[in-house]
């Protein structure tokens, strides 16, 4: 039941943190708001970090790369696949693609980490799915378009590339903790702002349009997340923690509809209802 608590805890600080890093993105660009953010976790997690040296005892070489490999790949690589997404294309089927890795991630933990689910589970599993797809994808914005753009293409790479870390970043976390694997991953924000200068794009400054406040508190809740989906996978099973904290853009779509007044239809009110049946019916399943 722990494992299903975090579970849930993750899917709501993922959801607002969405919507707070949806402020702040008409505030900076989009690689300004990723530097910032990851620097920002990378201060505020070493303050922690001292307090978890023990977990360090089970750290070895193997595991290190790993982490650094997930996050190379899922976080940096992941991230900028999105980014040159939206940039590219259709933003409802980038997201309607991209919040799909949690298919990834279960695939994944079932092939791989040798995870299993009941029928029971499956099912609800699938509901959420489908209750996801429908709460984001806009048939309207997308309809007569061409599916097989560049866009879709980055989209997908984001999809793969987020799934597969969300899957086997469990490997690290029964090792180590779940405080670690998420911590080392920040280690890795230099690496952005090379990349910032690649693109040739100025970095803003983080209080730019007044951004920083509401970039201060996206970059907490979407940690405690991160931080709280760690929990979740090292007291549960992948299979059953990745769709419910995943299916975070439902929340993100009624906070948008509360907050920026975006249009919310019949479809996303019918999706949102869904995935919701599909999260308890997985928690009762699941106990």
């Amino acid at each position: 039941m722990s494992a299903i608590l975090f579970a849930l805890t993750s899917y709501v600080g993922w959801g607002t943190g969405s919507l707070l890093e949806a402020i702040v993105s008409r505030k900076l660009y989009s690689y300004s708001l990723l530097f910032w953010s990851h620097l920002i976790s990378f201060i505020l997690l070493s303050i922690y970090a001292p307090f978890a040296l023990s977990d360090l005892n089970n750290l070895s070489f193997d595991i290190l790369i790993i982490i650094f490999i997930l996050a190379f790949v899922g976080i940096f690589l992941g991230t900028i696949f999105y980014y040159e997404a939206l940039r590219a294309g259709n933003r409802a089927l980038v997201g309607t693609i991209t919040a799909s890795f949690p298919a990834v991630t279960v695939v994944l933990s079932l092939i791989f980490l040798g995870d299993r689910t009941s029928f029971q589970q499956t099912i609800a599993i699938i509901i959420i799915f489908l209750g996801l797809t429908l709460s984001i994808l806009d048939s309207s914005s997308i309809k007569g378009k061409n599916l097989l753009t560049k866009s879709s293409f980055f989209a997908l790479l984001a999809m793969l590339t987020w799934g597969a870390y969300f899957a086997f970043i469990k490997i690290p976390v029964a090792k180590i903790g779940w405080f670690w694997p998420n911590y080392f991953t920040f280690f890795l924000f230099p690496l952005i702002l090379i990349y910032i200068k690649f693109k040739r794009v100025k970095l803003e400054a983080p209080n730019k349009n007044n951004a920083f406040i509401p970039l201060f508190v996206s970059t907490i809740l979407v940690r405690a997340a991160e931080l709280t989906y760690n929990l979740g996978i090292s007291k549960g099973l992948v299979t059953v923690v990745a769709p419910i904290a995943g299916a975070n853009q439902t929340l993100f779509v009624v906070l948008a509809f509360l907050v920026f007044k975006d249009r919310i239809t019949k479809q996303q009110i019918a999706g949102i209802i869904t995935t919701l049946i599909g999260i308890v019916l997985l928690s009762v399943f699941s106990v």
